[in-house]
């Protein structure tokens, strides 16, 4: 559902991974649990022995399989480290299981321990063909394993157990999200989220199993539930999904201000990061202007720290003759959303066409698609921040304040000719390609005529086609 950037998705992800890092201690203190307490000295001591063999594993990884790894990948090849990072997870896994511990804990381990370390991404890129694979082959074992004959042996008991679970869960996440200060609906949305069971339960039923913490009757019913909630968790997010919508419809957020009184010079559309700067400058200097937020959530937040917004959609015509735009003097265009910004522009473009319009723009697409529409002043919001970090980056690596700044000024000339010249081939995808490669020679050339050359002991560049935004 691509909500993984939204606040519930970053929060329900943080709790999974502790849901599974958690599996490593609690897989060392099953013993504990094992033959109901008649050995408990030797339980004590197999938890405390399992404990032990992960703080050594821990500590050893980072004093001897980080230094091997490293001269693995400075002298071996990428077949060679991949070997080497599954003969780790292997043999930590025949570590644990030599000792008495579950093989599983060891291989987990190991990989929280390479997930850890400098070469995940590396590793990641290596094992991302056999990713789906292995997801498969886990959960067809998972299948293989789950006695779904249960289900329809002992209904009741199963329903209620994966209802308890859900449940408990999910008020349980409700209320820690709702004390950590979520708003009720991404609270609602976490909770929902995470309210299966994890598949590493089967591992520690397994484990628990094996240590006669339980019969293997309950063993199955406990595999049963968890793998009923992870098949019914799809639906209960899609089924809170479209009940979320249905109240939010019946308990819609005002309607939009109705903007009276006199006009001000400046209109800003969008008062998010960009826009809030805007204001703040344009009030420092007694500048008066009007400022327009179609969403309600983030109108009702500026309005705490006292800042003068109206709700509505800039985009509508009504909104912007009772903002007497005819009348402004500057159209001040910071829409975070692209199409709610080329909307906009529209309008204000048909119906004010003497307003000059200032637009921010996201990206050259955003950019082409408002010059299209005639608006002539157009910032993108990352180009300024990245030159000036260039510019501080030469300055870092030794070269001389005017051969930075003069660096970063060609740069920039070169960089709008190529956006112009972009601009009017931009429908023309071979055309964009072989302009963007042209562009990207022509600029080496440029550095080496202006005497822009690199210090000493750094690479002569090559030219490149340079990437689009």
């Amino acid at each position: 559902r691509k909500q993984l950037a939204t606040r519930h998705g970053r929060e329900a992800f943080a709790v999974l991974l502790f849901q599974d890092v958690s599996v490593i201690p609690l897989l060392a203190l099953l013993p504990l649990l094992s033959d109901s307490g008649t050995h408990a000295a030797g339980g004590w001591m197999a938890a405390v022995k399992g404990l032990a063999v992960i703080a050594v594993v821990i500590i050893s990884s980072r004093i001897v399989v980080r230094p091997v790894l490293k001269a693995v990948a400075s002298y071996g090849g990428r077949e060679v480290f991949t070997a080497a990072a599954l003969l780790l997870v292997v043999g930590a896994a025949l570590i644990m299981e030599k000792i008495g511990l579950s093989a599983s804990l060891g291989a987990f381990l190991a990989g929280v321990l390479l997930a850890d370390s400098e070469f995940r991404h590396e590793l990641e890129a290596d094992i991302e063909p056999f990713k789906g694979l292995l997801l498969g082959l886990f959960f067809i074992a998972v299948g293989m394993s789950a006695n779904l004959g249960l289900v329809w042996e002992r209904p009741l008991a199963v329903l209620g157990l994966v209802l308890g679970l859900m449940l408990a869960k999910f008020a349980l996440m409700y209320a820690i999200a709702r004390i950590g200060g979520a708003p009720n609906d991404t609270a609602q949305r976490l909770a929902v989220s995470v309210s299966q069971g994890g598949e590493f339960a089967f591992i520690l039923f397994v484990a628990a199993g094996s240590l006669g913490i339980f019969d293997a009757g309950t063993a199955q019913l406990l595999v049963v539930v968890v793998t009923v909630s992870m098949l019914l968790a799809p639906l209960a997010f899609e089924a809170h999904e479209r009940a979320l919508a249905r109240w939010t419809e019946r308990h819609a957020t005002p309607e939009f201000d109705a903007i009276t009184g006199p006009g001000n010079p400046v209109i800003i559309a969008g008062y998010g990061r960009v826009g809030q700067i805007i204001s703040r400058v344009l009030r420092m200097c007694g500048v008066p202007f009007t400022a327009l937020e179609a969403s309600y959530q983030q109108v009702d937040f500026v309005r705490r720290f006292g800042s003068k917004v109206y709700y509505g959609d800039a985009s509508r015509l009504e909104l912007l003759e009772a903002a007497k735009t005819g009348e402004a003097k500057l159209f001040v265009l910071s829409i975070d959303d692209v199409e709610a910004s080329v909307k906009t522009a529209a309008v204000v473009r048909k119906h004010f066409p003497q307003v000059p319009i200032l637009a921010r723009a996201r990206n050259r697409v955003h950019l082409f698609r408002l010059r299209d529409l005639g608006v002539k002043l157009i910032w993108r919001e990352t180009f300024p921040t990245s030159l000036d970090i260039a510019r501080h980056a030469l300055l870092s690596l030794g070269f001389g304040i005017a051969a930075s700044e003069r660096a970063v000024s060609l740069f920039r000339q070169h960089d709008e000719q190529r956006l112009e010249a972009q601009y009017a081939v931009q429908h023309d995808e071979a055309q964009l390609i072989q302009t963007s490669r042209e562009a990207a020679a022509q600029l080496q050339e440029l550095f080496e005529a202006d005497g822009l050359q690199p210090l000493p002991g750094f690479p002569q560049p090559a030219a490149a086609a340079a990437p689009k935004e």
